[in-house]
C-alpha cells in the first residue's frame, strides 16, 4: 500500500481540542500538553484522525451539542467519544488515577481496590474499541496512548487481527513487586500484548514489563521480542522529546520579551529557582519545600538573596488525596514564608494556576536554576523545555534521579529527591557553580536533546511500528498458507513412500507443567491420527523425543509408529528398543552432587535422569531465580566436566546434558538413507530439532513450531495447529 494512503488512527484519553459549554454556548480550544504537541507533529500519513474524549460530559450536552462538537471536531481530523459523568469518575478519576497511577509511580499506600473502578475500566474500553472499529480496518497503523487504555491493543486485535497496533506508555512501569500489587495485572498485560509494538520511556521501564509478563504470563522475551506461542511484540525505549525549536528561539517574539521585561523590573537582583508541576503527589513538591526551607535554615548568608517561584497547577481536583496534598502545600508554603520572611522579601513565590508556555518561557529563561525533582516521574519534560529555553547557556537544572529523563541529562545535578540535605546542598552547588562550568553543563543537554525531538520520537516509534510489521509479515509468509498446506496434501497424495519425524513435547502435545508423565500423555485424538497415518506399510511414522523410552513405550504400546528415545539415544522398531551407540557415562558421576546441590538450593527445579543424559528441569521455578541458576549450573557444570564430548543445552525452560554425538539430526539422516522416500514431513519445536531440519534435504516439508528462527521451510504457531494439519492429512489416508 502506498504511504499516501496509509491511515493512522491515534487514540488518546483526550483530544488535542478540548470543548467546554457556557451560557449554552459551545467553545473549543486547543489542548496543552506533550503527548498534543508530540502527534502534532506528525506530517504524513495525511490521512489521520485522533480519537478521544472532547473533556465534557455527556449529561452537559444535548443531541444537537453532540451533533455539533462531532461535526466540528471532524474538520480538525478528530472523533470524539462521549462519555457520562459516571464513567468519567470510575474509569479516569477512579482506575486510572486511583488504582493504576499510584501503582505505577510507587504509591501503593494511595492504591484503591474498587470492583465498581475495574468493571467501568473494561467499560470504557471497549467503549473506545467500538469507536475506533468505525474508524480503521485491517490496513490502519493504530496508535494507542497511555495508561487508560491497558486493554484496548488486545480489544482492537480480536476485531481487527492484521491491523498494525502500536502502544505508548507515558508514565513508569513498576517493577513486579509493587505491579503483583493489582488484581487485575495478568488481565492488564494480556491487554496489552495485543499490540504489535509496545513503547516506554525508559530502559529499566521496558525490562520490568518483561519481567512481570515472564512471571504473570510465562511468556519469555529475547532480543526486546516477546513471545506468546501465537505473536511475537516487541518492545523497547522511545525518550520522548519537545518542540525543541519552539524553546530555543523563543526569545526572538515580542511577546516573550515583554515577559522577561516585567520579571526582571519585578525581581531585580534576587537569583530565581523555578519550579514547575502539576499538584500531584508523584511530583515530590511537599519534599521539594522542606529541602528549601532547610537549605534557608542552614544558609542564612542567602537570605534576601534567593527566590523560589513555584508554579502549582491545578490537577484531578476531585480525587481527595490531591485536594488534601494542595492544602498542605500552602500550609507549608505558609510556614516557610511566615519562618523567613522580611520586610521587602518572600523567600517563595506560590501561584496556584495553570499557565501557558508562553507564560512559563519567560520564567525558565529568567530563572537561575530549575528544580525538577519528582518522588517518581515517567520522563518529565519540563526540565527538558527548560534547558531548550537557556539559549544564553547560563542556568543549573537540579534533577530527581529517579526522573525518567535522568537517564538522558546526565550534566544536570543529580539529587535523590527524598533526602533534603542533598536536595539543600545541590541549591548550594547551584548557587555557587562558575558561569564557566554552567554553560558547559547546558551545552552538553541541549546538544543532546536538540538531536531527539519531539518529532524525531514520534517518527522513531512509527518507524519501528513499520517494521516489527514488516518482519510479523516476513514470518507469516513463512507460515504455511493455504496454498502450502495443499501443495503438501497433493505431493502427499503422489507419494508411495512416506516419512513422517515428528517431535513430542511442544508438537505433537502441549508443554505440562507437572513433573507427572500422565499429564503428558497423548490424547486419543492424536493416537488415532498417527494410526491412521501408519496404515502403509510403505509409510513410517516416527517420534522422535527427547522423552526416556519407557514413557513413550507406556503411551504408544502397540502401535504401528517408530519411536526414537533421548533425543536419538534409543530407537525403537519392530525388533524392539536398540542403542544407538554405547557412551560411557562417567561424567554423570561427577555432575550429579552439582545438580542435586542446585536442586536442593532452587525451589520448584527437579533433575530427570536418563539413560544418556541429565536433565535440569525450572519450570516451576520463580524466572528471575531460574535465570540466575542456569547460569551458574552452567558455568559450574563446565568447570567439571572433564570431556568437550558433553554439551550443554538449554530447552523449554531445562537445562540438559548429554553427548555432543547423540542428536535428532543423526537419526533423521540415517532414516533419509535407509529408504527411499517420495514424501517427508518433518515438524518439531526445540532448539535439537534444528538438527533434523538441517539433515534433511530442501524437498522434504520441514515446519517449526512457533515464533524463533528455524531453519525449517514453512511454520505453525501452535500444537493445535499441527493437530489440524495431520488430521487432515490422517483423513486423506
Amino acid at each position: 500500500m502506498k504511504h499516501s494512503d496509509e491511515k493512522l488512527v491515534i487514540v488518546s484519553n483526550r483530544l488535542p481540542i478540548s470543548v467546554s459549554k457556557k451560557g449554552g454556548q459551545l467553545s473549543f480550544k486547543p489542548s496543552h500538553g506533550g503527548l498534543a504537541t508530540a502527534l502534532a507533529s506528525i506530517k504524513k500519513p495525511t490521512n489521520k484522525v485522533w480519537i478521544g474524549w472532547p473533556g465534557i460530559a455527556n449529561e452537559d450536552l444535548t443531541q444537537a451539542d453532540r451533533r455539533t462538537i462531532t461535526r466540528e471536531l471532524k474538520k480538525l481530523h478528530c472523533v470524539p467519544v462521549f462519555l457520562s459523568k459516571e464513567q468519567v469518575e470510575k474509569f479516569y478519576f477512579g482506575y486510572s488515577n486511583c488504582t493504576i497511577w499510584p501503582a505505577f509511580h510507587y504509591f501503593s499506600q494511595h492504591i484503591e481496590y474498587n470492583k465498581s473502578y475495574w468493571n467501568m475500566y473494561q467499560t470504557v474500553n471497549r467503549l473506545y474499541r467500538n469507536v475506533v472499529v468505525r474508524h480503521a480496518d485491517d490496513a490502519s497503523t493504530i496508535w494507542v496512548h497511555d495508561y487508560h487504555f491497558l486493554l484496548l491493543p488486545q480489544l482492537l486485535r480480536d476485531k481487527l487481527p492484521h491491523s498494525s497496533i502500536g502502544f505508548f506508555l507515558h508514565i513508569p512501569f513498576p517493577s513486579w513487586e509493587i505491579y503483583r500489587l493489582l488484581p487485575e495485572r495478568c488481565e492488564l498485560l494480556t491487554g496489552l500484548l495485543g499490540a504489535d509494538m509496545i513503547g516506554f520511556h525508559t530502559y529499566d521501564y521496558v525490562r520490568y514489563f518483561q519481567g512481570s509478563v515472564l512471571k504473570c504470563l510465562g511468556f519469555k522475551s529475547e532480543h526486546g521480542t516477546i513471545f506468546t506461542g501465537e505473536r511475537a511484540i516487541h518492545t523497547d525505549a522511545f525518550p520522548i522529546g519537545i518542540d525543541y525549536d519552539k524553546f530555543a528561539s523563543a526569545m526572538k517574539r515580542k511577546d516573550i520579551k515583554e515577559g522577561v521585561k516585567h520579571l526582571k523590573e519585578y525581581d531585580k537582583d534576587l537569583t530565581i529557582i523555578i519550579s514547575v508541576d502539576r499538584v500531584d503527589y508523584t511530583k515530590g513538591i511537599l519534599e521539594r519545600l522542606e529541602a528549601f526551607d532547610y537549605f534557608l535554615k542552614n544558609n542564612p548568608d542567602y537570605m534576601e538573596k534567593v527566590v523560589m517561584v513555584m508554579v502549582a497547577a491545578p490537577s484531578r481536583t476531585n480525587v481527595d488525596a490531591y485536594a488534601t496534598l494542595r492544602h498542605d502545600i500552602e500550609q507549608t508554603v505558609g510556614r516557610i514564608n511566615g519562618a523567613h520572611r522580611t520586610l521587602e522579601w518572600s523567600p517563595i513565590s506560590y501561584q496556584y494556576r495553570t499557565q501557558t508556555h508562553e507564560q512559563i518561557i519567560p520564567l525558565f529563561y529568567e530563572a537561575d536554576i530549575a528544580m525538577v525533582t519528582p518522588l517518581r516521574d515517567g520522563m518529565n519534560l519540563i526540565a527538558k523545555e527548560y534547558v531548550a529555553t537557556k539559549q544564553n547557556g547560563d542556568g543549573v537544572l537540579i534533577l530527581s534521579e529517579l526522573a525518567g529523563v535522568a537517564a538522558e541529562l546526565p550534566e544536570a545535578v543529580q539529587v535523590n529527591p527524598n533526602n533534603k540535605e542533598s536536595v539543600a546542598a545541590a541549591i548550594k552547588q547551584a548557587l555557587a557553580m562558575p558561569k564557566k562550568e554552567r554553560q558547559k553543563r547546558m551545552r552538553g543537554m541541549q546538544q543532546r536533546i536538540a538531536k531527539y525531538t519531539v518529532g524525531t520520537w514520534t517518527n522513531d516509534f512509527l518507524r519501528q511500528l513499520k517494521a516489527v510489521k514488516a518482519k510479523q509479515h516476513e514470518l507469516t509468509e513463512q507460515s504455511l498458507t493455504t496454498k502450502d498446506r495443499t501443495s503438501l496434501i497433493a505431493s502427499y497424495k503422489k507419494a508411495k513412500k512416506r516419512l513422517f519425524m515428528l517431535d513430542y513435547d511442544g508438537t505433537l502435545v502441549n508443554f505440562a507443567s507437572s513433573p507427572d508423565p500422565a499429564k503428558a500423555k497423548p490424547s486419543l485424538t492424536l493416537k488415532k491420527i498417527l494410526k491412521n497415518l501408519a496404515q502403509s506399510s510403505q509409510d513410517e511414522v516416527m517420534i522422535i523425543s527427547g522423552r526416556p523410552k519407557h514413557s513413550l513405550d507406556s503411551w504408544f504400546k502397540n502401535m504401528p509408529i517408530s519411536l526414537v528415545a533421548e533425543h536419538g539415544g534409543w530407537m525403537k522398531g519392530s525388533n524392539g528398543w536398540s542403542k544407538h551407540k554405547e557412551v560411557s557415562a562417567q561424567w554423570k558421576q561427577a555432575l550429579m552432587p552439582i545438580l542435586e546441590s542446585f536442586t536442593e538450593r532452587t525451589p520448584g527445579s527437579r533433575i530427570e535422569q536418563k539413560d544418556f543424559s541429565l536433565v535440569w528441569h525450572y519450570r516451576n521455578v520463580t524466572p528471575d531465580l531460574a535465570y540466575v541458576r542456569k547460569q551458574e549450573l552452567k558455568y559450574e557444570a563446565r568447570l567439571n566436566l572433564e570431556s568437550d564430548d558433553i554439551g550443554i543445552f538449554e530447552g523449554h525452560k531445562i537445562v540438559e546434558f548429554k553427548p555432543q554425538s547423540i542428536h535428532k539430526g543423526t537419526i533423521a539422516k540415517q532414516r533419509l538413507e535407509s529408504n527411499d522416500w517420495d514424501f517427508v514431513l518433518c515438524i518439531g519445536d526445540d532448539y535439537n530439532d534444528e538438527d533434523m531440519f538441517r539433515a534433511l534435504p530442501e524437498s522434504a516439508f520441514t515446519i517449526k513450531v512457533g515464533h524463533e528462527a528455524s531453519e525449517a521451510r514453512f511454520r505453525l504457531r501452535t500444537v493445535g495447529q499441527v493437530t489440524r494439519l495431520l488430521q487432515d492429512i490422517a483423513k486423506i489416508s
